[in-house]
């Protein structure tokens, strides 16, 4: 029997803590030459493509601007189009808002990257609702939480009509109504290579898990134990089948960092320095504040955790991260607490255990046999991993752990196809002749 293949991603992790800033070979995150370095890594190891997050407001902590994110977040389809031009194969994936976004902007400028990339293009469809972030737009924060999967729904449905106008009508007549859009007119551009771009999305609710099921052609989720995987991935896509879809037409992918060594004992004391790096005594104070949610600052990072609860109120980390992290502060506080007295950690040293967790650590060899053997017991599709240094810190994955993957007969030794579909064994996006038929279609179902 052939072994289940085997999907790698590199997610550029952009600004936060993840990234060890003081090793010398840590680079720019706004520079192109960081972006293309990347990318020529992901393509020359044959990975199926490479993803960029999106941040629509630099985050704040007590009233200040996050060190980190004063380096600045770059537009994605600006860079996604550049990387275009300096890869041939490598499918190029985005993060796009759908709260704050038009589908007609959204639809074309996917469009144009599926059109310049020869069918590479990919979009990860997100939500916000927090009024933070939404003071940034006109509209500011007024959707509800309840809002955004609905108002996601439709803006994806009203998309798909723009991709399919051209399909049976060259004037590309579409007409979409719903409660939140009222578009009608003519796209501008032909079907692309793609037909529709690869959908992604990375929703962990009841809302999300379902959003994913009808819509999206592979998750980026957080469950990269296996245990949770295995949890995770058969109850989503024991959901496909009422949208008549099968198992095979959702990879499930999570989010994983490595670190590596000769042997497993180094790779373990390596794992054990970078944690430190990523989580300095500041960063702990302010990891601690955003849990708390207070003022720290006069607290011993290497002391113990705060006696009282956290407190309720205006947050002071202002963020998506702050604001999806902690949905139930007092239990992970107590569960904090509870680690702390059983292994006689400070606080510092408990945030580093719960916050800089690696997936994958071991030499080459046991990493390789960690990933193949998830994938083969269906605890994934694959991984989007995530190095701890930018832009170099996935050349040693690609120089050491694939071709030991490929050995393995579980990882592709050149790309059979050219668009990012035929890379994810998918199926060709739905065509229509009519664009009212295909306003009701599952996007890559």
């Amino acid at each position: 029997m052939p072994r289940k293949q085997i999907h790698l991603a590199a997610h550029f992790p952009g600004v936060n803590n993840t990234t060890v800033w003081s090793d010398p070979g840590s680079g720019s995150h706004i520079e192109f030459d960081s972006f293309a370095h990347f990318a020529r890594t992901a393509e020359q190891a044959k990975f199926d493509f490479l993803f960029l997050a999106e941040g629509l407001r630099l985050r704040e902590h007590r009233g200040r601007i996050y060190d980190l994110d004063v380096v600045g977040r770059p537009d994605t389809f600006t860079v996604l189009n550049a990387l275009a031009a300096v890869t041939e194969r490598l499918g190029l994936a985005g993060t796009i808002n759908s709260t704050f976004t038009e589908p007609y902007d959204v639809a074309r400028q996917f469009a144009t990257l599926d059109h310049l990339s020869g069918g590479r293009a990919a979009w990860n469809v997100v939500t916000s609702w927090d009024a933070f972030t939404g003071e940034n737009f006109r509209r500011g924060g007024f959707l509800p939480q309840e809002k955004r999967y609905s108002r996601a729904k439709e803006h994806l449905a009203a998309a798909a009509t723009l991709w399919d106008s051209r399909a049976g009508d060259p004037r590309g007549t579409f007409d979409r109504t719903s409660d939140q859009f009222d578009i009608r007119g003519r796209f501008a551009l032909p079907r692309s290579p793609q037909g529709h771009p690869v959908i992604l999305q990375a929703g962990d609710s009841e809302e999300g898990r379902e959003f994913a099921a009808a819509s999206a052609d592979a998750i980026f989720t957080r469950h990269a134990d296996p245990e949770a995987g295995r949890a995770f991935s058969a109850d989503v896509k024991a959901r496909l089948a009422r949208y008549g879809r099968r198992p095979e037409d959702l990879k499930i992918m999570p989010a994983a960092t490595f670190v590596l060594g000769d042997t497993d004992a180094e790779a373990a004391e390596r794992a054990e320095v970078i944690r430190h790096q990523q989580v300095g005594p500041q960063t702990a104070i302010v990891f601690a504040e955003q849990l708390w949610n207070t003022d720290l600052s006069d607290r011993d990072p290497d002391g113990p955790l705060p006696e009282f609860d956290p407190v309720e109120g205006e947050l002071v980390s202002q963020g998506r991260a702050s604001v999806r992290q902690y949905r139930d502060p007092k239990a992970v506080a107590d569960q904090w607490r509870a680690l702390a007295a059983e292994k006689n950690l400070s606080l510092r040293e408990t945030v580093i255990r719960t916050t800089a967790r690696h997936t994958f650590v071991g030499s080459p060899r046991t990493v390789a046999a960690a990933i193949d053997d998830a994938v083969q017991s269906e605890a994934a599709d694959g991984y989007v991993l995530v190095p701890h240094v930018t832009p170099g810190g996935l050349d040693e994955f690609a120089d050491r752990v694939v071709p030991l993957l490929q050995e393995r007969g579980s990882f592709r030794t050149e790309y059979t196809g050219t668009t990012l579909r035929e890379h994810l064994g998918l199926r060709a996006a739905p065509t229509t002749t009519d664009p009212t038929e295909a306003a009701t279609a599952a996007p890559g179902a």
